[in-house]
């Protein structure tokens, strides 16, 4: 059975979708984007600053789900520039001081709302 899964700790949907679904044990987190969840306004910092905003977002769906970022099994990562991966690579890796999930990070042309970075993740619950 699907359970829904819905913080105030992480900002709200901007479409038909939630924050996270949770299935046999597994955490699917929609891609986040460096939304502020307080304001709901798109962060307007560097790279280093959004994706600690993203990463903060995911770990506070994680936690409402009953699991924490130590259980991330796998992101993925979406940059409308790659010039900017090292950068993201410094924040995100902060996030997971001890085995880092698998990853995959691509450049696409475009992200809702003119962000810069998304981020989805799966997690063991």
């Amino acid at each position: 059975m699907k359970k829904i899964i819905s913080t105030d700790k992480a900002p709200a949907a901007i479409g038909p979708y939630s924050q996270a679904t949770v299935h046999n044990s597994t955490i699917y987190i929609s891609g986040q984007l460096p939304f502020d969840p307080a304001t709901g306004q798109l962060s307007e910092g560097d790279m280093t600053q959004q994706t600690q905003l993203v990463m903060n977002n995911i770990a506070a769906i994680v936690e409402a789900a009953g699991s924490n970022m130590d259980n991330m099994l796998k992101t993925t990562i979406l940059l409308t520039d790659l010039g900017n991966f090292a950068e993201v690579n410094a924040a995100y890796e902060k996030f997971f001081p001890n085995q880092p999930p698998a990853r995959a990070c691509y450049q696409v042309a475009a992200l809702p709302r003119g962000a810069s970075i998304e981020i989805e993740a799966i997690c063991a619950l």
